[in-house]
């Protein structure tokens, strides 16, 4: 038998020893890193659009700004094929209960993007029939500030979701807790006026 010579003395290493590596760990290391990147460039988002945030939601998926350039512009409208929900605009206390079964039906890994004044605070609307923030009843990963909030800050808090999914990895909802409440600072708009536009030319 072959392998019997070496039941009873440790081996001596040969020339004709074949050497084997711990390859499991570069096959583990290389498909998290593909499995990370991966799920950073290809968030599909479930829209959940109410009010006017809708319509900045709409112009961010739109050829002016492009979201397709991170990766996010499949808009999913079945919870099932999606795993970034977006609540753009005020939600009413009787739509908070589709609301969050739309969240269950969500496959894992799931983010959450809170957009607007309306869906973070309750935003001017203080009345009973308005949620004053959706984080009351569902983790939010990040909170878009703004009324409406402009489509550059919304991509910035979708780009927050991808620097996330880099930096830690896939993380389930309920390893992350009550979601991970990051603010997407708005950017400044840099324009050229008329003046300087014309100088330049």
């Amino acid at each position: 038998m072959l392998g019997s010579k070496f039941l009873d003395a440790p081996h001596q290493a040969s020339k004709d020893d074949v050497l084997l590596t711990r390859l499991d760990a570069v096959v583990n290391f290389l498909r998290k890193q593909t499995v990370n990147w991966s799920r950073r460039n290809s968030l599909w988002p479930y829209p959940f659009a109410t009010a006017c945030c809708g319509i900045e939601l709409m112009a961010t998926g739109a050829s002016r700004y492009d979201v397709a350039r991170f990766g996010a512009e499949v808009m999913r409208f079945s919870p099932r094929q999606s795993d970034l929900m977006i609540v753009a605009g005020r939600v009413p206390i009787k739509l908070m209960p589709v609301l969050q079964k739309i969240y269950l039906q969500m496959t894992e890994p799931k983010w959450v993007i809170s957009m607007g004044a309306c869906a973070s605070s309750g935003g001017v609307f203080d009345t009973y029939a308005v949620v004053q923030g959706i984080d009351q009843f569902i983790p939010v990963d990040v909170y878009v500030p703004g009324c409406p909030p402009r489509p550059e800050t919304l991509i910035e808090g979708i780009m927050a979701i991808q620097r996330m999914v880099d930096r830690e990895g896939i993380k389930t909802s309920q390893e992350r807790g009550r979601g991970l409440r990051l603010v997407a600072q708005p950017t400044v708009q840099v324009g050229v006026s008329a003046g300087n536009a014309s100088d330049a030319g």
